[in-house]
């Protein structure tokens, strides 16, 4: 599995993955200002007409560009299914029960029907189940009760649920210290 490298700004702030490939450019181009995280990937290339040695890129896990992208790209995530899942732990957030991804649904706590946003503060992962019991209704009209309220990940939450099969134990450390101090992200 190819490695993703994490992509910062000068300030920190986490602003994407990337492939190797595109790290390697931005190093090519004098973009990186600093870097964490260790080697991920040696990149060989030419060889020197003048010394004979072939240049070498090595790419840490995490690089920092200069540039004019002082805050993430979009400071509202978007909304997936897979991303939800993963902020609720692939927990039922009405029975609490653990579940796969093909058996989860996303619910809105109110209903579209009634108002509701599909927006991250307004959805849950709810197991089949409970989606259809609670069906359009309120909660306070079918005494249901969420186990945990519904959040919008910041951008260092985000980008670690919707890489959390391939992120590596540095990138978590680096990511994990800019999570919200109530976040329920956990890997």
């Amino acid at each position: 599995m190819e490695p993703r490298i994490l992509r910062l700004n000068a300030h920190g702030q986490p602003l994407e993955w990337l492939h190797w490939k595109q790290a390697t450019c931005l190093y090519s181009r004098d973009m990186i200002c600093w870097t964490l995280g260790d080697v991920v990937k040696a990149v060989k290339g030419g060889y020197s007409r003048f010394t004979g040695l072939q240049s070498m890129i090595e790419l840490p896990s995490i690089i920092a560009c200069h540039g004019k992208t002082l805050q993430p790209k979009n400071t509202i995530p978007p909304l997936t299914n897979s991303a939800l899942f993963a902020r609720d732990n692939y927990q039922c957030m009405y029975c609490g029960g653990d579940f796969d991804f093909t058996d989860l649904s996303r619910d809105h706590v109110i209903p579209i029907s009634r108002g509701g946003k599909d927006r991250w503060q307004n959805v849950v992962t709810a197991c089949k189940r409970c989606n259809q019991r609670k069906s359009n209704y309120l909660l306070s009209e079918i005494n249901m009760e969420l186990i945990a309220l519904p959040f919008r990940p910041n951008a260092a939450e985000y980008l670690a649920l919707i890489n959390n099969d391939r992120i590596r134990g540095d990138q978590m450390e680096f990511l994990s210290s800019q999570f919200s101090r109530n976040s329920r992200i956990r890997f």
